[in-house]
């Protein structure tokens, strides 16, 4: 495992992975890094509630669901949410609300990182630029559907079959994945993510964000989907 080293060469603690392997029963997942690592973007405070009660809550609640469904505990989570027109009917709410909460904040969490921003390279950045123009285009448009969605929800980096991106807003714990496109990255705009640490400043937040994503995580999911 390569040491990482902040800009002052201080010694930083390699970060650990997030699966998006998830399957029943589920679990919490370590933060990928300390509670103090992404400070002063986004606070210890709203990290430990973010990750370890709002998550765990989905978490908690999702195992409930699916612990009478063995259909269901046999299928991915990706799947389950994928396929969500054909899972029981009696657990399709139950999965699309908590399941999709358990997987975007399992993406949120993961595409976050304390050596993050910057810019994407490579063939990531090369699908940007012909869906987006250039860089800051895309960090506009992506704004921009974090701000317009109305109340709690997400704005995603999405891929289609083809590779082709694009940028979605869903509301609740609503995922991409029921619509057919693959999630490279979301910013979290429900409340507990931000307010905290900025109140009613949700632009604020975004912007922040933006100094914190883990481009790599992103690129290699792209190169995943496809």
């Amino acid at each position: 495992m390569h040491r990482q080293y902040s800009a002052k060469n201080n010694f930083v603690q390699p970060e650990r992975k997030i699966s998006m392997d998830l399957c029943y029963p589920y679990q919490l997942p370590p933060l990928p890094y300390s509670y103090e690592a992404l400070a002063p973007k986004i606070e210890d405070e709203t990290l430990h509630f973010h990750h370890d009660k709002h998550f765990q809550t989905y978490v908690d609640n999702l195992n409930t669901a699916l612990s009478d469904c063995p259909e269901c505990q046999s299928r991915p989570l990706s799947q389950l949410l994928t396929e969500l027109d054909r899972i029981p009917e009696a657990k399709r709410t139950a999965i699309r609300n908590n399941g999709g909460g358990v997987y975007n904040h399992a993406l949120y969490f993961a595409a976050l990182s304390p050596q993050g921003g910057g810019r994407p390279s490579g063939e990531l950045a090369q699908a940007m630029e012909r869906a987006f123009g250039p860089y800051d285009a895309f960090r506009k448009q992506m704004k921009d559907a974090a701000l317009s969605q109305f109340g709690s929800g997400y704005a995603f980096l999405v891929s289609d079959r083809s590779g082709a991106l694009s940028i979605q807003k869903t509301a609740n714990q609503d995922s991409p994945l029921t619509c057919g496109l693959f999630p490279l990255l979301c910013v979290d705009v429900w409340e507990h993510a931000y307010y905290l640490d900025y109140q009613n400043r949700r632009a604020e937040y975004v912007e922040k964000w933006f100094d914190v994503i883990n481009w790599p995580f992103v690129e290699q999911r792209y190169t995943d989907c496809r």
